[in-house]
């Protein structure tokens, strides 16, 4: 007799901090704690981040195990949260980046060359293309991540990428039932590069994985973002996409996803 699926909980705190709950493992993604207005404009529009946290750090870490991060960006991975973390928390991070990590005082950190099983979860390190060009080498090297638990849903986050073969190639590895996109359009540099997905991108993801939700974060928070939550809705409804299938949560909003 087959055991009942268990719902995965993805809570999203604010631009690609996540928090994920599979069973008993709790895993949040790049800890970006700094309160509203307190660091530097990315173009010149304003002071970051634009908007506060839902919830106190403290309570953004209830429960949670592991630490993953997919680069080490000042919006993915900030001096507040440097100072918050408990210098013995698990951390899981990009090879290159665990130097780093330990020059901070970081104890515990884990890179992630191929994959890595933390508790009941694999976690599969996958490219991301944080840009194109000069942009590309400036943003330096970025990753995503799959996440594989069983009877839970197979979770692919792609990270600061845009649309890219390296996505699709992905996707056909690993046949996703919930892809998480940075969809904001961000941009950089002098000719307004475009460094994550925009709505147009995020909207080919749903029309390539046609049996995967797709769940878009990285919005309405940081300055160079050139796509809101409202823009996205609107392209999502120009393109007759349901919201079940491209679901755009709010800051603190928790979703659970079953297995298909």
């Amino acid at each position: 007799m087959n055991s009942p699926a268990v719902s995965m909980k993805l809570q999203l705190i604010r631009n690609a901090t996540m928090r994920l709950n599979f069973r008993s493992t709790g895993i949040l993604t790049d800890p970006f704690f700094a309160a509203k207005y307190t660091l530097r404009s990315y173009v010149g529009k304003s002071r970051n981040p634009l908007v506060d946290l839902p919830m106190p750090p403290a309570e953004a870490l209830a429960g949670v195990d592991l630490i993953l991060l997919s680069h080490l960006h000042s919006d993915h991975f900030d001096r507040s949260a440097q100072e918050i973390l408990p210098k013995h928390v698990d951390i899981c991070c990009q090879p290159q980046d665990e130097a780093r990590l330990k020059a901070w005082g970081f104890s515990k950190v884990h890179p992630v060359g191929e994959e890595i099983t933390f508790k009941n979860v694999r976690i599969i390190q996958t490219e991301a293309q944080h840009g194109k060009g000069d942009v590309l080498e400036e943003m330096g090297p970025a990753s995503g991540y799959v996440f594989i638990s069983s009877q839970e849903p197979t979770v692919y986050w792609i990270g600061d990428s845009v649309l890219c073969e390296k996505v699709f190639k992905t996707i056909d590895r690993f046949r996703p039932e919930v892809i998480i996109t940075h969809s904001s359009g961000a941009v950089w540099g002098k000719g307004n590069e475009l460094i994550v997905m925009d709505a147009e991108q995020t909207l080919q993801i749903c029309s390539y994985a046609k049996a995967s939700r797709v769940v878009a974060v990285h919005l309405d928070a940081l300055d160079h973002g050139t796509v809101s939550r409202n823009d996205l809705k609107l392209r999502r409804k120009q393109a007759n996409v349901s919201s079940d299938r491209l679901i755009i949560p709010k800051d603190g909003e928790t979703l659970s996803l079953e297995k298909n």
